[in-house]
């Protein structure tokens, strides 16, 4: 196990400090429903990333390639959504009704990047 890993009774809840361009250190509990789907899509993902890596390697037609990436940027988009959904579902959800203005900050900071 790495250092930053750890494990739960529940492995869809964690609990951990996380540092920001801001340097706040802050410790909020997360309650997902969706890290089993999201963990199953990333390694799909990966191999696909990892296959697409080999096309270029061999040589293969260029608009191959990027038809091929144009599909993992699709997929890493919808695996986005589902985490987006999660989140406002259950991490935004308990922000709002403990007045937690924070989360809400962090949210708008990650869409910023995201976008």
């Amino acid at each position: 196990m790495r250092g930053d890993e750890h494990e739960h009774e529940n492995p869809d809840e964690h609990k951990h400090e996380h540092e920001h361009e801001h340097d706040n250190m802050h410790t909020h509990a997360h309650t997902h429903t969706e890290t089993k789907r999201v963990l199953n899509r990333l390694a799909r993902l990966t191999g696909h990333l990892k296959s697409v890596s080999r096309m270029v390697e061999d040589g293969r037609d260029c608009s191959e390639v990027l038809l091929q990436i144009a599909a993992v940027r699709s997929a890493l988009t919808g695996v986005s959504k589902i985490i987006l959904k999660d989140h406002i579902k259950h991490c935004l959800a308990d922000a709002a009704a403990t007045g937690d203005m924070e989360t809400f900050d962090m949210l708008n900071d990650a869409i910023e990047k995201f976008l």
